[in-house]
C-alpha cells in the first residue's frame, strides 16, 4: 500500500491499463473553442511544414546542406506536433478522454525523440551556417551529402538515445490507481506526479540528460554564430552582409523560441509554477513553434519564396496549357 500524493487516501499499486487526459479545465464551451484555436494552428502547422518539405524537394536550386537540414527540421516539427494534436483535438470534444498505457508510452516516446532530436538538429544547422561563411573553400567538402546525412543519422540516434532512457525509466514505475494525468499529453512531469515511487533518480536522469542536452547543443549554436559575427562584420559589401544576417536571423529566430521554452519546462527544475502554467509552455514549444518555423524561414528567406514563385509559375502554366492540349 502507499500513501497517496493528492490527499490522505490511501491507494493500492495496481497496473493501470489507461490513463485519462484531464487537458484544460472548463465547460463544454470552453472546450469547443479551444478544439477550433488548436485545430486552426494545427492546420496551418501541417500545411506550412508540408510545403517546406515539397518545395525543397522539387526545386533543384534548393538542394544544398542548409535546406537539406530544414527540411529535416520541418519533417520533426510536423512529426511531434502530429504525435500530439490529433489525440489532443479528440479529447476536447469527446466525454472519453483516455489513453491506452501503450499509447501513452507510444506519445512520449516519440514525442520526447523528435523533441531530441530537433535540438541537436538547430546545432548541426548552425554548425553547418558555421562552416559555410567562415571557411566557404572547405564548405563543398566539409558538408558534402555523405557528411550531411551521417549528422541528421546523428541526430536521430541521440534522439532515440535519449527517448529511449526517458521512456524506460519513466513507464517502469509503479503508477497509484489515479490515472488521471494532469496534462493533454503524455508528458514526464505530470507522469511523475502519478508514481507511489521515489522519484529522485528519475528526476536526475531527466533534468541532467535534458540539461546536458540543452546545455551542449546551445553552445554548439553560440560558438558557431559568434565566428559568424565577425566574419560578417569583417565582410565589406554591405549587401552580403545583409543577406548573411537574415539568413542566420532565421536559424537565430527558431532556436531561440526553442531551447527558451525547453529549458524553462526541462531543464530548469520548479521553474514552471504549476501544470496550468506548464500547459500553456507546451502549447508553444509543441503547436506554435512547429507552426512559426516554416513562416520564419519561407518570409525572411529569399530562396524559398522564389522557390514558392517558380512552383506557382509552373503550376499556372500547366493549367493554361491544358486546356489547349485537349483541344
Amino acid at each position: 500500500m502507499a500513501m497517496s500524493p493528492y490527499g490522505n487516501r490511501t491507494l493500492s499499486v495496481v497496473p493501470l491499463q489507461k490513463f485519462v487526459l484531464d487537458g484544460f479545465g472548463g465547460g463544454p464551451h470552453t472546450q469547443a473553442l479551444l478544439f477550433a484555436l488548436f485545430l486552426a494552428l494545427y492546420v496551418v502547422a501541417v500545411l506550412g511544414n508540408l510545403t517546406m518539405m515539397v518545395v525543397i524537394t522539387l526545386d533543384a536550386r534548393l538542394h544544398s546542406p542548409m535546406y537539406f537540414f530544414l527540411k529535416n527540421l520541418s519533417f520533426l516539427d510536423l512529426g511531434y506536433s502530429s504525435v500530439i494534436y490529433p489525440k489532443a483535438l479528440a479529447t476536447f470534444l469527446s466525454s472519453s478522454k483516455l489513453i491506452t498505457f501503450a499509447g501513452c508510452a507510444t506519445q512520449f516516446f516519440f514525442f520526447s525523440m523528435m523533441g531530441t532530436t530537433e535540438a541537436f538538429l538547430l546545432a548541426v544547422m548552425a554548425y553547418d551556417r558555421f562552416v559555410a561563411i567562415c571557411s566557404p573553400l572547405r564548405y563543398p567538402i566539409s558538408m558534402c551529402p555523405s557528411v550531411c546525412a551521417r549528422l541528421v543519422l546523428g541526430c536521430y540516434c541521440g534522439g532515440c538515445f535519449n527517448s529511449i532512457l526517458q521512456t524506460s525509466f519513466t513507464f517502469s514505475l509503479p503508477f497509484c490507481s489515479s490515472n488521471h494525468i494532469d496534462h493533454f499529453f503524455c508528458d514526464v512531469i505530470p507522469l511523475l506526479q502519478l508514481t507511489c515511487a521515489n522519484t529522485a533518480i528519475n528526476k536526475l536522469v531527466m533534468f541532467g540528460l535534458c540539461g546536458l542536452i540543452i546545455v551542449g547543443t546551445t553552445l554548439v549554436v553560440l560558438t558557431s554564430y559568434g565566428y559568424i559575427t565577425v566574419t560578417i562584420l569583417r565582410m565589406r559589401s554591405g549587401g552580403g552582409r545583409h543577406k548573411l544576417f537574415s539568413t542566420c536571423g532565421s536559424h537565430m529566430t527558431a532556436v531561440s523560441l526553442f531551447y527558451g521554452t525547453v529549458f524553462v519546462m526541462y531543464a530548469q527544475p520548479g521553474a514552471v509554477a504549476s501544470m496550468e502554467q506548464g500547459k500553456v509552455v507546451s502549447v508553444f514549444y509543441t503547436l506554435i513553434i512547429p507552426m512559426l518555423n516554416p513562416l520564419i524561414y519561407s518570409l525572411r528567406n529569399k530562396d524559398v519564396k522564389d522557390a514558392l514563385r517558380r512552383l506557382g509559375q509552373k503550376r499556372g502554366t500547366r493549367e493554361t496549357q491544358c486546356p489547349e492540349g485537349r483541344t
